[in-house]
């Protein structure tokens, strides 16, 4: 990771300290906006397999898309918004091309790894950022989490566990997949930082602007080295990943960094594996059992206890 002058680190470090720091009835409106833009960015991200499974082409191409076709709108939005781009001086360029390399690698890796082993590993495994993000911030803070923070993160552990378990599995036959979504949910989680550096000098829009601009030349080179189909012949998928996931979901989410707690921004993605086991029931026909149901209700409790003391 880039070293940053002692300055930006420093305030970075506050910034990630105060976010887990014991709470102070701390419910104004940015928190408000902010977990109300995070829930609904996982959500609209959690829509992004559908459209995977339903491109023509390679999923790193389908990938390379999502990223490509976002970017023109995302610099058009930022502008709307009264957030220009701003012309990046050497240190921001250097974090947003590592962020972008960051990103396009979780999506490369990921989207590889699903077709390497089962779909309850490559959620359980590609959402471990949900407990490295706090991890990482109970780091910077340099204090261990409260009782009820540790109770609230094994809840979710559990919950996770369980809503993923009864079709989870443990074999050499899943191993590279497993190792490749875990390498996912790492490097999404580095760009979550790297990210929440940038935005101490740029807003958020034009932020996940050039961010995504420099994320797609990767994309695009892996797909290749990979002899992917690139070219679609339907666009639609390609059109609803780029809408759903990248414009929609990322923006939300990139707007939440700063805004909410690392640890309640890290329980809140598993929604994503939430939503995705109620996708698979609603369009596959993927029974819900008992089990997978007290998992969903245990994040659900946990993501509650965290959000009322945030």
């Amino acid at each position: 990771m880039q070293h940053l002058p002692p300055n930006v680190a420093a305030n970075s470090a506050f910034l990630m300290s105060q976010s887990i720091a014991p709470p102070a009835a701390n419910d104004g409106p940015p928190l408000r906006f902010g977990f109300t833009a995070l829930l609904i960015g996982n959500i609209a991200i959690s829509l992004g397999p559908l459209f995977i499974r339903a491109a023509d082409t390679g999923p790193v191409a389908a990938g390379f898309w999502r990223l490509a076709l976002a970017v023109p709108f995302l610099f058009l939005i930022a502008r709307g918004i009264g957030q220009p781009a701003a012309k990046l001086d050497r240190r921001l360029t250097g974090l947003l091309l590592f962020s972008g390399v960051c990103f396009a690698a979780d999506l490369a890796a990921w989207h590889l790894g699903v077709l390497q082993t089962k779909m309850a590993n490559s959620n359980l495994f590609g959402n471990s950022t949900s407990f490295l993000l706090p991890l990482y911030a109970f780091v910077v803070a340099r204090h261990w989490p409260t009782r009820l923070q540790g109770f609230a993160l094994a809840l979710a552990g559990i919950g996770t566990v369980l809503l993923l378990g009864s079709s989870f599995e443990l074999s050499s036959s899943n191993f590279v997949g497993d190792l490749l979504c875990i390498l996912a949910g790492a490097f999404y989680t580095i760009y979550l930082i790297v990210m929440e550096r940038a935005r101490n000098d740029l807003a958020a829009m034009p932020t996940l602007a050039w961010s995504t601009l420099m994320s797609a030349p990767p994309m695009l080179l892996i797909a290749l080295a990979m002899g992917e189909n690139i070219i679609p012949v339907d666009w639609t998928p390609m059109l609803g990943l780029a809408f759903f996931s990248q414009i929609l979901g990322q923006s939300l989410m990139i707007y939440a960094i700063g805004r909410v707690p690392a640890l309640l921004f890290g329980i809140t993605l598993l929604i994503q594996p939430m939503v995705s086991a109620l996708i698979g029931w609603w369009r596959f026909g993927e029974v819900l059992s008992p089990t997978d149901l007290t998992g969903a209700l245990l994040i659900a409790v946990a993501l509650l206890l965290v959000r009322r003391n945030a």
